[in-house]
């Protein structure tokens, strides 16, 4: 049984604002890297979500962490059907992106050669960490308007092609892809091609947040990833800080145990990732989970 717990980011804002975690005098990209690889063995790269990650930025961090710590990168916020602004292409690309007249471009929207170059890019950032051994999945974060209909089934499947070899989790916002109409044929999909299934923890009773599933889809992996219960900011908070703010007690965590342990019978390996970004939280609620579960 292998089970990683760790955060989703190392550089939020309000965690490096509120001086709650990193050490006086760890001011630097590379030493904030050291120090939270020296405490946890995992972590969530969220950049990657905003921008196109670049193999420079890759190598560094296979450097600045110890032989056997993990990333899980999220994949670049075009690819999973979200808004994208010019501004977040790389700059040598902008050039070549449709005049829509629209401040925000899709994947539809984009040009053959410009998506090949987009995908060719992506490939080539994740390539030190997957030679290194450090890379642990692709997630793939779709948004709670790609909903369980033909068109956008089509362009996940689309996207777990395009991402071959690359072991790729996928985490669902609508609620229809794990509803009572299509929930065997998404784990089934994912089974079928090796799709790391994530299993959200987030508020009851919202919108924009698929349905809890405890099961795994890859013999490989699975993954658990963690919102905060903050049902009163979960639609509409104005900030992912906002959004976020939310300290699981301790009564909390020990509830998830035992399916954690149980999920972890079903796979190699466990991902626990708090993404209850704001100040330490999230990196204080790690801790605790980590010894609840008794990992390393």
């Amino acid at each position: 049984m292998s089970i990683l717990v760790g955060t989703a980011s190392w550089t939020d804002k309000t965690l490096i604002e509120s001086g709650a975690f990193y050490p006086r005098g760890c001011t630097s990209a590379e030493a904030r890297l050291r120090y939270y690889a020296s405490v946890f063995p995992i972590v969530e790269v969220d950049s990657s979500y905003y921008a196109m990650p670049s193999a420079s930025n890759s190598a560094l961090w296979v450097e600045r962490t110890p032989a056997g710590f993990v990333f899980d990168v999220k994949a670049f916020r075009l690819f999973t059907g979200h808004q994208t602004e010019r501004k977040f292409f790389p700059k040598n690309l902008q050039a070549e992106l449709p005049d829509t007249g629209k401040k925000n471009l899709y994947y539809k929207d984009i040009p053959p050669p410009v998506l090949e170059e987009l995908w060719a890019r992506f490939f080539a950032a994740l390539q030190p960490l997957h030679v290194a051994g450090k890379l642990g999945s692709v997630l793939f974060q779709f948004p709670h308007w790609v909903t369980a209909v033909p068109k956008a089934l089509a362009h996940v499947e689309h996207c777990a092609e395009r991402m071959h070899p690359f072991l790729t989790a996928f985490e669902f916002r609508h609620e229809s892809w794990f509803g009572e109409k299509h929930r065997e044929s998404t784990l089934a999909m994912e089974r079928e091609r090796g799709i790391v299934h994530v299993i959200v923890d987030a508020p009851e009773g919202v919108t924009n947040r698929a349905h809890t599933v405890w099961e795994a889809t890859s013999p490989e992996l699975a993954i658990v990833r963690l919102h905060g219960r903050n049902a009163s900011s979960w639609s509409g908070a104005e900030s992912a800080a906002e959004r976020f703010n939310y300290e699981y007690s301790d009564e909390e965590l020990r509830e998830l145990e035992s399916p954690i342990k149980a999920i972890a019978r079903s796979a190699a390996r466990v991902h626990v990732l708090f993404n209850n970004c704001y100040r330490d939280v999230a990196q204080r609620n790690a801790g605790t989970m980590r010894r609840i579960l008794e990992v390393e």
